[in-house]
């Protein structure tokens, strides 16, 4: 099953990495692996590459973000094709999104000098950013007629498990993605209240959002880091951050209620 109905598909600059995901998934469809065993796959990946910055390795950093991003959109995929969909896989992705996250930028801050207060903004930044990203998908994704409805437009309550999985896990990873994410959901959501009443967005709206998509965010680091930009990196995603007002807007402006 596809997260999106074939009309509501748009280009998503951030899923680049959705082919060798394809792949990688079909090579393990009849293994024993797990799309839970594929997430800590992609967190290895991850702390490989900030084992690299550490290193001032970048070009292998790069490499193994880019790693990252291809085995991330493997653990639904491999969730799709076994047909085993599961809230603790969702919320497992999504945390160890966020510790990675921050954890690629107060590796960047160490190794370029940078002050951890401008950091911890641009980390702020960079989560309001896939948070406005990730709200407008998940009301497209929720309205797509046959499209995955795993990821709920608001996430008030932990959701039942599904067959196959333990509630009292579920419970837990639901508490978890709460404490960490709950703060930049509601930052957004007061932004756009209305945003979930839209009945759907155009590709090329979707297109442009997607410029905030974790993918798209780390594309851009793996492409200054070997470019000797990492100075740049905190700043730059501060200053990214201007284009949620500009969406918002084009939201509240030409998609109306």
């Amino acid at each position: 099953m596809s997260k999106l109905a074939a009309q509501d598909k748009f280009l998503d600059l951030s899923d680049y990495g959705r082919p060798f995901g394809k792949f990688l998934a079909n090579q393990l469809k009849n293994t024993r692996f797990t799309p839970i065993h594929v997430t800590l796959l992609f967190g290895l990946s991850g702390l490989i590459a900030i084992y690299s910055i550490l290193q001032n390795h970048y070009f292998l950093a790069s490499f193994f973000i880019i790693l990252k991003s291809g085995i991330d959109a493997a653990d639904g995929e491999l969730a799709r094709i076994k047909n085993t969909p599961s809230y603790t896989g969702r919320y497992l992705d999504s945390v160890f999104d966020l510790i990675l996250n921050f954890l690629f930028l107060m590796t960047i801050c160490y190794v370029s000098q940078s002050s951890f207060w401008i950091t911890l903004l641009a980390f702020i930044c960079i989560q309001l950013q896939g948070t406005l990203y990730n709200y407008y998908y998940v009301i497209l994704r929720n309205k797509s007629i046959g499209g995955d409805t795993t990821s709920k437009i608001f996430e008030y309550k932990s959701p039942k498990a599904l067959p196959g999985e333990s509630q009292k896990s579920v419970d837990i990873l639901f508490q978890i993605y709460t404490i960490v994410y709950g703060t930049f959901d509601k930052v957004i959501h007061t932004l756009d209240k209305e945003a979930y009443k839209v009945k759907t967005f155009p590709h090329w709206f979707m297109t442009f959002l997607s410029i905030y998509g974790l993918g798209f965010q780390l594309l851009i680091i793996a492409v200054m880091l070997p470019l000797n930009l990492i100075e740049y990196i905190i700043p730059f995603f501060i200053v990214y951050s201007l284009f949620i007002f500009a969406l918002i807007g084009i939201r509240k402006t030409v998609f109306k209620v």
